[in-house]
């Protein structure tokens, strides 16, 4: 197996978080104090999901941006 596979099984940790940007096209956070953490997920599909749900909640605002994070290449680097 080599470094990109997976297991089917294997819980994949996904973070799906975000907040108001300073600049629309940026990813730097006005208040990085202030971000709201939709959750963690055990897989990307479950992740995406809730990133979609709060996106569209938001699709109004340019200015605040969710995002994925694959926390298990965090977690597992090599």
């Amino acid at each position: 197996m080599d470094d990109h596979q997976h297991h089917p099984n294997e819980q994949l940790l996904h973070l799906v978080f975000g907040g108001e940007l300073k600049h629309g096209t940026m990813t730097e956070f006005k208040d990085p104090s202030n971000l709201h953490v939709v959750g963690i997920f055990p897989s990307y599909g479950e992740a995406y999901k809730a990133w979609q749900s709060v996106a569209r909640a938001t699709i109004d605002d340019a200015t605040i941006r969710y995002f994925i994070v694959h926390l298990h290449r965090l977690l597992q680097p090599e």
